[in-house]
């Protein structure tokens, strides 16, 4: 499943990026890359930014972005 894809309040760790260098590595500034569990914040279906939590940091990413970014949704228990 992409980014855009999770919902608000879950929880995914990044399996893939679906892009060249250039994403990698503006993404990679970010904090976002292989093996990082994220958070999505929001849950804004149809414009805006999508909103993840890396640690305690809040990121704002571009939907086209979030498209490209696969993760595996992690079940938090408790």
């Amino acid at each position: 499943m992409t980014l855009i894809e999770l919902k608000k309040g879950e929880t995914g760790k990044v399996i893939e990026i679906a892009g060249g260098s250039n994403l990698h590595n503006k993404l990679d500034t970010m904090g976002i890359r292989k093996g990082v569990l994220v958070k999505k914040v929001n849950d804004i279906r149809l414009s805006g930014p999508v909103i993840i939590m890396i640690g305690n940091t809040n990121v704002a990413i571009g939907r086209g972005m979030a498209r490209k970014i696969i993760v595996e949704r992690i079940e938090r228990n408790g």
